[in-house]
């Protein structure tokens, strides 16, 4: 089944294809990332209502002052009969729980990254879903940015040539987090990127991670993520404690090189450069023929939120009973590669990555995992 394609698979059969009435969602914590979804649901047409849940009177109260047509529940049980959705934006610790349970009691979930805390966790949430016939997608929100869309189309055209390797930073000083490391934060988005730019599934990780400036926890890493199935090496620099934010993904290539940069005025720029005669196996200890500097574009990408478009995806899958984008076998891809990243951590050597045999992958990671 392709991405988008309408009918999710249950144990009873494809579900109808008919369009579901406008949807009253709950949102799952009212922090940094659940006020951005209340933000954006409450703006939906295709949205009724949106329920804010969460423990703390105060945050719940802060929230429905911005926006008074939402009602408050203390928790998600007491929320669930009164939803049709819910968005799980709390810390990575609680995901499973919120989201099974929510799953269980027959509701479309879309999770934060990343989807759970384990492999396990992650295909149990799949496997229910599947049970359930709803929808689980994983709020892999770099997916749905217009440059990096603009990218993977130019790499599929072959504009860039055959791929040498992709180097992704993802720096800034903090934020720290006390319920995970930095990989577990920030490696999901190079992770999916690269998967989605390579249409591909690493096969081997090497990492190596330390504790700087918080005991115990690594503030800083550096992944190397092996596609056995194209030769091709992705490499994740990842820091919470840099002295300058970067957010940069450089794709070289055999005939052009591209730098998508999330924080610069133009996101996209593909540079026409390389080495001359790059196409001829090289002769060990002899230099390249010369260098060739050509011309530098930024190409148009348009324009929208990522998170608003997002969640706007996830409100037109549930209502058209369609497979997401980034489902939920989306994100247990990514959790089977962190979990590898971890053992490489702890034992200082390449590792596989653990796919389980029975996965069945998202429909743009087509390529034999090894």
């Amino acid at each position: 089944m392709r991405n988008g394609e309408p009918g999710t698979q249950s144990d009873k059969g494809p579900l109808p294809v008919a369009i579901r009435p406008l949807l009253r969602v709950a949102v799952v914590g009212c922090g940094y990332w659940g006020a951005k979804h209340i933000r954006i649901l409450s703006g939906l047409p295709e949205v009724r209502e949106v329920v804010v849940v969460d423990p703390d009177p105060d945050a719940r109260r802060a929230i429905q002052a911005s926006f008074p047509a939402t009602r408050g529940f203390p928790d998600l049980a007491s929320a669930l009969p009164h939803v049709d959705a819910a968005v799980i934006a709390t810390p990575p610790r609680t995901h499973f729980d919120l989201a099974l349970l929510a799953l269980r009691s027959g509701k479309h979930v879309l999770v934060e990254k990343p989807l759970a805390t384990s492999l396990v966790e992650s295909r149990l949430l799949v496997e229910e879903a599947r049970q359930a016939g709803a929808v689980l997608m994983v709020g892999h929100t770099f997916l749905f940015v217009p440059a990096v869309k603009e990218l993977r189309r130019r790499m599929v055209l072959g504009e860039l040539g055959r791929i040498h390797y992709i180097h992704s930073a993802r720096l800034n000083l903090g934020l720290y987090r006390s319920d995970v490391n930095v990989i577990w934060d920030l490696a999901p988005h190079d992770i999916t990127i690269m998967n989605y730019l390579l249409n591909a599934v690493p096969t081997m990780v090497s990492a190596w991670g330390v504790s700087l400036a918080c005991a115990e926890v690594e503030d800083v890493a550096h992944i190397r993520l092996d596609y056995g199935s194209l030769g091709i090496t992705g490499y994740c620099h990842l820091s919470w404690l840099d002295p300058k934010k970067n957010r940069t993904i450089t794709v070289v290539g055999r005939q052009k090189m591209a730098v998508y940069d999330d924080l610069a005025e133009e996101r996209l720029r593909i540079y026409d450069r390389g080495v001359r005669g790059g196409d001829e196996p090289a002769v060990p200890y002899e230099r390249p023929q010369s260098y060739r500097y050509g011309d530098i574009t930024s190409p148009y990408v348009g324009t929208g939120e990522p998170l608003a478009l997002e969640v706007a995806h996830f409100v037109d899958c549930v209502r058209r009973n369609a497979v997401p984008d980034t489902p939920g076998q989306d994100g247990m891809v990514t959790v089977a590669v962190l979990e590898a990243i971890d053992r490489a951590v702890r034992n200082g050597r390449p590792e596989k990555v653990l796919y389980p045999p029975e996965i069945e992958f998202p429909a743009a990671l087509t390529q034999k995992v090894g």
